[in-house]
């Protein structure tokens, strides 16, 4: 992004303040996509990442379907305009009920433990289709707190159920229409993905009427000059070949489902911060700004890296300074950063905020939520107002009982 337009966005629409690169996120997934032809390959963007609607038609158009995790999710997919056949529901430890709904929406269902899945065959055996998550117990991207797919994962049915899960859909006559596993995030290596691949690929006899396998999503994008990140040529070749072998054996060709989010979103998002202070105590000179994990999450929930910039002064004297929010809280945002000399006042740009800032934000100290703009075409567009006062206590209900006067004797 222009360094420039940024700051013209900050002055603008104020601070903070996520900005989106349309044309970033039309890049990404068009990279992905291209990356596992000639297969039919479906990418169901997962809207936990991002969810501004403004973003879900931009994928709309580029023709991606989503992956949603609650009933609320798929609402927002349906007012952004997507069809039900376009919505995969994977949920986690819901209700029933919830799962009715969704059925009831017209929506994929992806079913992730036996007792739902015993459940579903009662309810509607084989009208209405579902799709199975198998827990494959591998270890994927080196952090437990992304990593879904191992043995203490609450995500999945075990890989060694299996023959219980083969019970349940005889006896209930179910059609099971896909298989779907995802291992976590920050995968480099196409093994973790093929591994997984062949326990599919092992069950799938067990299920011919399947139309579809789900890989999940995974892929590793860069946070700092030099990080590795998923070489996607190199893995969608071999994943392809893979594919192409398993569906020759299996007797047609299914289509390979991706539910890639922070792979199309992380990178196009920068938040956009005001320096405070500059405070120099015995050991630290600390950078507050007008932010802090309330906005951005990750860095204190997984220790996550983001690159930041003083866009204000880029070539000023490098200084190393640790930037921090205005939380009452630890939130650290960057230890021991080399920054260009920052002044009160001054603007930094907070690297791969497009994933998981927005939508894991919150009112924590009853700071409000920042703006979101999207730059599209080189134009910058409120895409979110920046919240009020109004929005913290819009729900609250005041009751009667304690503005009476008490009588004191």
């Amino acid at each position: 992004m222009n360094n420039n337009l940024l700051l013209e966005i900050s002055e603008k629409f104020g601070t903070p303040t996520y900005v989106y690169s349309a044309e970033k996120i039309q890049d990404q997934y068009q990279k992905l996509y291209n990356s596992f032809q000639p297969l039919n390959v479906k990418l169901h963007y997962a809207l936990k990442a991002l969810n501004n609607s403004n973003i879900l038609k931009l994928l709309k158009h580029e023709g991606a379907g989503l992956d949603a995790v609650s009933l609320e999710e798929i609402h927002l997919g349906l007012r952004a305009g997507f069809t039900p056949d376009k919505i995969m529901y994977t949920p986690n430890c819901v209700a029933f009920d919830e799962i009715k709904e969704a059925v009831k929406l017209g929506v994929f269902i992806n079913l992730d433990n036996l007792t739902m899945l015993e459940k579903f065959g009662q309810e509607y055996g084989h009208s209405v289709g579902c799709c199975i998550r198998i827990n494959p117990h591998i270890m994927a991207g080196g952090n437990a707190n992304i990593s879904v797919g191992h043995i203490d994962s609450k995500f999945g049915i075990s890989i060694h159920q299996v023959r219980h899960i083969e019970r349940i859909v005889d006896n209930y006559n179910m059609k099971v229409i896909g298989l779907h596993m995802h291992t976590g995030s920050d995968i480099l290596d196409a093994d973790v993905f093929l591994r997984g691949a062949d326990l599919l690929y092992d069950i799938a006899s067990l299920f011919p009427n399947l139309e579809f396998m789900d890989f999940g999503s995974g892929f590793k994008v860069p946070y700092k000059e030099g990080d590795m990140h998923t070489d996607m040529a190199k893995i969608g070749k071999k994943i392809t070949e893979s594919f192409v072998k398993f569906c020759q054996s299996y007797g047609r060709e299914l289509e390979l489902w991706f539910e890639p989010g922070k792979y199309i979103v992380s990178e196009a998002g920068k938040l956009l911060v005001k320096t405070n202070v500059v405070k120099q105590t015995t050991s630290t000179v600390f950078v507050g700004v007008n932010s802090g994990q309330n906005h951005l999450l990750r860095p204190v929930l997984y220790n996550a890296y983001h690159r930041i910039e003083n866009i204000s002064n880029l070539d000023g004297e490098q200084k190393l300074y640790s930037i921090v929010g205005n939380i009452c809280e630890s939130d650290t945002l960057g230890y021991d950063r080399f920054l260009s000399e920052v002044k009160e006042g001054d603007i930094l740009s907070i690297a791969n905020a497009g994933a998981y800032g927005f939508s894991m934000s919150n009112q924590y100290n009853a700071r409000l939520r920042p703006a979101e703009v999207l730059i599209y075409q080189n134009k910058a567009h409120l895409i979110r107002k920046r919240e009020e006062l109004e929005d913290i206590f819009r729900n609250e209900v005041q009751l009667e009982l304690f503005t009476k006067e008490v009588e004191i004797e």
